[in-house]
């Protein structure tokens, strides 16, 4: 065999000149950020402000840039679920061609979402923005990073929470930090054996707080609908398979109170074969002839309430799953789009399979006690919600906590609720602001200096919408950042001849300067 002749001097020589420039370059720019970290470390050893993590740009740019991202972030996903809902409830019409039209698409007539996005992205935009601009003036006012900067600015800039107009989302919001809160004093709280609960090993912990979160739900949807927040109550009544009607003369059922029988006897009559059930202003329970009128069989009506329900709620799991993952992870979807959609698909059937099967262990948990008692009980409807709540089963163990942490305000909210109109707590006005803020205020100071006891999906999702140019895990040793560009220059080589193929590449592509850490 031949061997492989070296490239001529004429060739060889450019190579070697052009790699030299370039380790030149390589070296001047770590030399000068070297300089500039040693500058700012004895600027904060004499006295003056810690440098700010945005050294490239002002603080007034680095909040109004925060802003803006934040707010296009929020309001592209609620544009884009709404849309993508939009859809399809056209394809469900079968009107296949109306999905190329623009007009009934993303008509204001039909996708009513615009003020709806614009408070969500105020929200998010203006907590974003406000709170860099919070911790830079904190910084420089009092010449030192501690803790307290961060728990002020996340307390002040929760204020944006003002931005959502309806006090019953503010609550729930506030609330749902509440619970994560409190998660994330459990863990560091954990973390340094000073406190755990009993019980906090077991398995299935977050399926019994789950269930313990949806028995208090399915009892306050059931005998104090009022409790729970406008669009909360239409989208159980959506799911589930039971009429408005129905669900009044239970409650009036089991409180004692009389039966509306005229509203019972005008929903009655608009179903086949429900002319014969017989109807009392003082039943001591509402039979499944009642609940169910039509069908005979309970389980067939129990079946058919789980179908009804995953092909009502698809399109919903599907648009909360696949929309966010988008718009968060572009750079994933555009590396990988059939893998991200297929992702979607699996992950919205699992979440729509969970929530019909506890449609139908709901409802019949609830049948079930009708053909064994004769008179009915409100706490049925508590059980019977901790019942189904055991459906969650079938979601991933991830799932689960985040789903528990979520149904859980919803609970809380009913119960502040329920004890504030029996004059067990005072009524304050605007309580959910001063709370949310303080949430927010306890969250950062977690997220900047224990970030571990936070879950990943709050951790990655905060830093997100905060532009992640935060909470970024410093490096873990004693030794200063200039020390680290240090040992990245001494760790550049001479670069070695290479063989003819590789003196084909350029040397752009043998040295990229943006890949080096630091620059």
């Amino acid at each position: 065999m031949r061997n492989s002749s070296p490239p001529p001097p004429s060739q060889q020589q450019p190579a070697d000149a052009a790699e030299r420039r370039v380790q030149e370059a390589t070296k001047e720019r770590l030399r000068e950020a070297i300089e500039e970290l040693q500058r700012r470390q004895r600027r904060a050893k004499v006295g003056l402000q810690p440098p700010c993590d945005h050294a490239d740009e002002s603080c007034i740019a680095n909040a109004v840039g925060n802003l803006c991202q934040s707010f296009l972030l929020s309001y592209g996903i609620r544009v884009g679920i709404g849309i993508l809902l939009r859809a399809f409830k056209l394809a469900r019409l079968k009107s296949y061609s109306s999905l190329l039209d623009l007009k009934q698409l993303v008509s204001e007539k039909d996708l009513i979402v615009r003020e709806e996005a614009c408070r969500i992205g105020l929200l998010f935009g203006g907590f974003s923005g406000s709170y860099h601009a919070i911790r830079c003036l904190l910084r420089k006012w009092r010449k030192k990073e501690t803790p307290i900067n961060a728990i002020l600015a996340g307390s002040v800039a929760g204020l944006s929470i003002l931005a959502l107009d309806d006090s019953s989302r503010r609550r729930t919001l506030a609330l749902y930090l509440l619970a994560r809160l409190a998660q994330c004093a459990y863990n560091s709280a954990k973390s340094k054996n000073k406190f755990h609960l009993w019980g906090s090993h077991w398995s299935h912990g977050d399926t019994l707080l789950f269930a313990i979160a949806c028995a208090q739900v399915m009892y306050a949807f059931i005998m104090r609908p009022e409790s729970l927040p406008k669009s909360y109550q239409d989208f159980i009544q959506k799911t589930g398979p039971v009429a408005k009607p129905v669900y009044k003369a239970v409650r009036d059922c089991c409180r004692g109170s009389p039966v509306d029988v005229a509203s019972l006897s005008a929903y009655l009559s608009t179903r086949r074969g429900s002319s014969t059930v017989k109807l009392e202003e003082f039943p001591t329970i509402i039979p499944c002839s009642v609940i169910h009128p039509g069908i005979n069989s309970c389980f067939l009506h129990n079946a058919n309430a789980a179908s009804a329900t995953f092909r009502k709620t698809f399109p919903l799991y599907f648009s909360l799953t696949f929309v966010p993952f988008v718009v968060l992870r572009l750079q994933k979807f555009m590396d990988a789009p059939v893998r991200t959609c297929w992702h979607a698909v699996t992950g919205a059937v699992r979440s729509t399979t969970f929530l019909s099967a506890f449609v139908g262990i709901f409802q019949g948990v609830i049948c079930s006690h009708r053909k064994v008692a004769l008179k009915d009980h409100k706490l049925v409807y508590w059980v019977a919600g901790g019942i189904a709540a055991l459906s969650v089963l079938l979601e991933k163990k991830a799932r689960r906590g985040e789903l528990a942490l979520y149904v859980l305000p919803r609970a809380g909210e009913s119960l502040w609720y329920i004890l504030v109109n029996r004059h067990l707590l005072p009524d304050i006005k605007n309580a959910e602001v001063a709370l949310f803020c303080t949430c927010m205020g306890g969250i950062m100071y977690y997220l900047e200096h224990e970030p571990d006891t936070m879950a990943p999906f709050l951790r990655g999702l905060i830093r997100r919408f905060l532009a992640s140019k935060i909470s970024n895990p410093s490096i873990s040793s004693n030794r200063g950042a200039s020390y680290t560009y240090l040992q990245t220059l001494d760790d550049i080589k001479q670069p070695k001849v290479q063989d003819n193929s590789d003196t084909e590449t350029s040397s752009g592509e043998k040295y990229n300067l943006e890949s080096i850490p630091g620059l």
